[in-house]
């Protein structure tokens, strides 16, 4: 056993996974945690290009994948494949404006580490940024701003009198 080359794995003691949240299954905090605490270390299941487009991509467990790059070759482009999250973090919801869980990837030793990013009261819920390319409704999208119908720029014009 090489125990000096062990990855140790961490996940925050007051972590708790609640099962009917409006966003489905979510992370929330039983205590207040403080920013940069690092809240789990995942490791990565790293799937072959070709199985992902052949079989997960038809499955559920594909929504619950990260893009996770590929070693680049010699005169290669650069490809992505997928990767299960194992532990909590397929379980962090996406929050467009309010996330507050960072993550970041260790491409080498194929684990994701995620991290407080402010200071997280108890009650409430983890959430990360999924990106901007999502597959689903976003919940936390800002209502879009209605343009109007430009009154209320024509009625500060002045007009010079000739």
């Amino acid at each position: 056993m090489r125990l000096e080359k062990a990855l140790p794995l961490t996940r925050h003691g007051e972590l708790l996974l609640v099962e009917d949240t409006p966003k489905g299954r979510g992370v929330f905090a039983r205590s207040c945690i403080p920013s940069g605490t690092v809240l789990e270390t995942c490791p990565a299941l790293v799937l072959d290009p070709v199985e992902n487009k052949l079989h997960v991509e038809k499955t559920s467990l594909y929504h619950y994948t990260y893009n996770w790059p590929l070693p680049v070759r010699d005169g290669e482009r650069p490809q992505t494949t997928q990767a299960v999250i194992l532990g909590l973090g397929s379980m962090f919801n996406h929050s467009s404006h309010s996330q507050n869980v960072g993550w970041e990837r260790d491409l080498a030793r194929e684990i994701v580490t995620y991290v407080a990013l402010r200071d997280i009261e108890a009650g409430e819920e983890l959430c990360i940024s999924y990106g901007s390319r999502l597959t689903f409704v976003d919940t936390d999208a800002r209502p879009p701003t209605p343009e109007g119908d430009g009154s209320h720029i024509l009625s500060n014009i002045q007009l010079d009198d000739p």
